[in-house]
């Protein structure tokens, strides 16, 4: 069993591109549901995946989950912005979800 190296919180894209670059035969099946799963429901690009959780969690001061939560769900409302929010226990001023929005819709 190989040891944990690096403990870290990544999209979707993220997990679909390192997926991608191993051999299909070679994955065990846990990994083989992964990547389908992932092939077929995830449309962003890791490049702007990485870039969005960066900007998020820089300029919105979200956690690295947080922000990863964001990036993979990519809500395109306020509301629905919110009713994700409003799970993490922690008040999100309105401009702060208003400049989220803005960092979705300009990397989506």
């Amino acid at each position: 069993m190989e040891e944990i190296k690096k403990k870290q919180a990544i999209s979707l894209a993220e997990v679909k591109e390192i997926l991608g670059k191993v051999d299909v035969e070679e994955m065990d099946q846990i990994q083989r549901w992964t990547y389908d799963y992932v092939s077929k429901f995830v449309t962003t690009e890791p490049k702007e995946a990485k870039e969005m959780k960066k900007r998020l969690v820089k300029e919105c001061e979200l956690t690295e989950d947080e922000a990863v939560e964001i990036v993979n769900i990519r809500p395109t409302s306020l509301a629905e912005l919110r009713s994700f929010t409003f799970g993490w226990k922690k008040l999100i001023l309105a401009e702060t979800l208003e400049k989220m929005l803005k960092i979705i819709k300009e990397l989506s």
